[in-house]
C-alpha cells in the first residue's frame, strides 16, 4: 500500500508540471577554440520524422518533430564592442552529413573556417564556415546566423523552428570564425521535440521498457509476498533480504518510468525523480550483491554469522554503493542529449573493478561452501547450492559476452548513428538482473520446509532428510562394548525391521 501511495503521489506531482519547457539551455556558455574555429555544442538527439503536414503553420500542435530556437543570444564584452563582427552561425546537420561541414586538414586539425589559402582556390569565402550541400538530404545542413554591429554588445538569433522530415541523429553547433570574438558567450535555449513528446529518441523506448519492468516486478512481488504471507512463521533471514530487494526493484522501476514520462512531457529532466531512481537502483544493486556474497559464504546455512568477515563485507558494499552512485549521477542527472558513454573513464573503472572483485569473492566462497556441504552430506542444501552456482555461472558468462558486445557496439558507433538500437544496452542489464532475481526467488521461496535450509548447530544436521537410505550397521556386527558408546543406534535399528527378539537380546546385553 505504501508503494501504491508513492506512485499516486508522483502522478499528482507530474500532473501539475507545465508542458512548455526547454530541453537544451545555454547559460553564459563560452565558445571554445576547436581547430581554427570557436565552437559551442548545442546538442545531439535522435529525432523521428514528422507525422504532420509539412505546410502546417503550428509545428508544435500536431505531433511534429522540430528544433526550435527560443531567445538564443550572443553576448560580448563592452570593451570588445568597437567593431562589426563576422557571422555567428547556428549549424544543424544529420550525422550522415557530417562530412559536409569543414574542409581539409589545417594546423593538424580539420579546418572548419575558410582560410586565405582555401579562399584563393575559390572553394569558400575567407572567414566563413566551410559547408557543402548534402547529397542525401536536400536543403541540409541548415545554417543561419547573426552578426554584431559596431557598439552592439548583444546579438539575437531570429526565432526559428526547423521541422524534421527525416529520421536521424541531429547535431547542433554554434560556430564563429572571428578571433576578436574569443570571449563570446551564448545564452537562451533550444527546444527539441519528437512526434510523441520531448524525450530524446534514444531514450524514448526506455519509457515503455520501464513500464513493462514495473509490471514484471509487480507480478514477481505478488508471487513472493503471497508465499511470504502463507509461511511467515517459517521465513528465514535470507528471505527477508530477498523481500527487500524486490521492494527496492519495484520502486526503482516505478521511479524510472515516471522520470522518463516527466521528461517526455515537459522537456526538462526532473532532477528530483532522477535522484530517487538512481539511488533506489544503486541501493538495490548493492544489497543484491551483498546478499549473493553472504549466501555464497554459507551465512545462515552452514555458519550462523560471518564472523570477522562482516566488516570487510560492509566496507565492500559501501565502496560499491558510493562508486555506483557517482557514476549513475554523472550519467543521468541533468543529461538531455543522446550522447552515449559520456561518463569519464575514472568513474567507470572503479565500478568495473569492484564488480570483478565481487565475482571473484562470490565464486571462491561458493566453492568452499559446496565442499563443506558435500563433506557434511547435507544433500538438500547441496542440491540448492549447486543450482544457485549454475545460475550465477550462466549470469556471469552472459554478462561477459554482453560486455564484449557493448564494447564492440560503442567502438563501431562513434557518431551515435545506431541510436535507435542503443536503448537495448541498458535494458539488457535490467532484464539480466531481474532474471537472476527470479531464479533466486524460485530457489528460496518461502514454504513449509523453509527451515530445512537454515543453519542449526544440532549434530543431527550432518545427515539430511534425503539421506535416509544410508546402510545402517546391524547390532549383530557391532561388538557388545561398542553398543553403549553409540546410543543413537537403537532408535535407528527400530526402523530396520528388527524383531522383538532382537530388541530383547539387545536389552539383555
Amino acid at each position: 500500500m505504501s508503494w501504491l501511495t508513492a506512485l499516486a503521489f508522483l502522478l499528482g506531482v507530474l500532473s501539475f508540471v507545465g508542458i512548455e519547457a526547454s530541453i537544451h539551455e545555454y547559460a553564459a556558455v563560452r565558445f571554445a577554440p576547436k581547430g581554427n574555429a570557436f565552437v559551442v555544442h548545442g546538442g545531439s538527439e535522435g529525432i523521428y520524422s514528422s507525422t504532420a503536414a509539412l505546410n502546417d503553420t503550428d509545428v508544435s500542435a500536431n505531433g511534429d518533430s522540430f528544433i526550435r530556437f527560443d531567445k538564443v543570444t550572443f553576448r560580448r564584452t563592452k570593451e570588445s564592442a568597437n567593431f562589426s563582427s563576422g557571422s555567428v552561425n547556428a549549424i544543424i546537420f544529420e550525422v550522415e552529413d557530417r562530412e559536409t561541414i569543414g574542409g581539409s586538414a589545417y594546423g593538424g586539425q580539420r579546418a572548419v573556417c575558410c582560410t586565405g589559402d582555401l579562399a584563393k582556390l575559390g572553394v569558400c569565402t575567407e572567414g566563413e564556415v566551410i559547408r557543402r550541400p548534402s547529397s542525401k538530404n536536400p536543403g541540409w545542413p541548415q545554417v543561419f546566423g547573426v552578426s554584431f554591429d559596431t557598439d552592439e554588445e548583444v546579438a539575437t538569433l531570429p526565432t526559428n523552428s526547423i521541422q524534421i522530415t527525416k529520421t536521424g541523429m541531429y547535431n547542433l553547433y554554434f560556430i564563429h570564425c572571428d578571433l576578436r570574438l574569443k570571449n563570446l558567450v551564448i545564452e537562451g535555449k533550444t527546444i527539441w521535440k519528437n512526434p510523441t513528446g520531448y524525450l530524446p529518441g534514444r531514450m524514448a523506448p526506455l519509457m515503455n521498457f520501464y513500464w513493462f519492468m514495473s509490471f514484471a516486478f509487480i507480478l514477481l512481488g505478488i508471487f513472493w509476498f503471497s508465499q511470504y504471507a502463507r509461511f511467515w512463521k517459517e521465513v528465514l533471514q535470507l528471505q527477508n533480504c530477498i523481500t527487500l530487494v524486490i521492494t527496492l526493484g519495484m520502486f526503482e522501476m516505478a521511479f524510472w518510468y515516471f522520470e522518463y514520462a516527466g521528461f517526455n512531457k515537459t522537456g526538462i529532466r526532473p532532477t528530483g525523480i532522477t535522484l530517487w531512481a538512481v539511488t533506489f537502483g544503486t541501493v538495490k544493486r548493492t544489497v543484491a550483491r551483498l546478499i549473493i556474497l553472504m549466501v555464497s559464504m554459507g551465512y545462515g546455512v552452514v555458519r550462523p554469522t560471518l564472523g570477522g568477515l562482516t566488516s570487510k563485507v560492509i566496507m565492500l558494499g559501501a565502496t560499491f554503493f558510493l562508486a555506483s552512485e557517482i557514476l549513475e549521477l554523472v550519467e543521468n542527472v541533468g543529461a538531455v542529449s543522446d550522447l552515449s558513454g559520456k561518463a569519464r573513464l575514472f568513474f567507470v573503472l572503479p565500478v568495473a573493478m569492484l564488480d570483478a572483485f565481487f565475482i571473484l569473492w562470490i565464486f571462491t566462497s561458493l566453492s568452499a561452501t559446496l565442499n563443506k556441504l558435500q563433506a557434511r552430506r547435507m544433500l538438500v542444501k547441496l542440491d540448492i547450492y549447486r543450482k544457485f552456482t549454475n545460475a550465477l555461472a550462466v549470469a556471469v558468462l552472459v554478462s561477459v559476452g554482453w560486455t564484449c558486445y557493448e564494447l564492440y557496439f560503442k567502438s563501431n558507433d562513434v557518431y551515435n548513428e545506431k541510436w535507435q538500437e542503443a536503448w537495448i544496452i541498458p535494458a539488457f542489464w535490467q532484464v539480466l538482473s531481474f532474471s537472476l532475481l527470479c531464479v533466486i526467488c524460485a530457489l528460496w521461496a518461502p514454504s513449509q520446509n523453509s527451515m530445512r535450509y537454515a543453519y542449526s548447530d544440532d549434530a543431527s544436521e550432518e545427515f539430511d532428510k534425503d539421506d535416509t537410505n544410508l546402510t545402517l550397521i546391524k547390532p549383530s556386527s557391532v561388538p557388545s562394548n561398542d553398543v553403549r558408546t553409540a546410543p543413537e543406534a537403537r532408535p535407528l535399528q527400530a526402523n530396520n525391521g528388527l524383531s522383538n527378539g532382537d530388541l530383547e537380546e539387545d536389552k539383555t546385553e
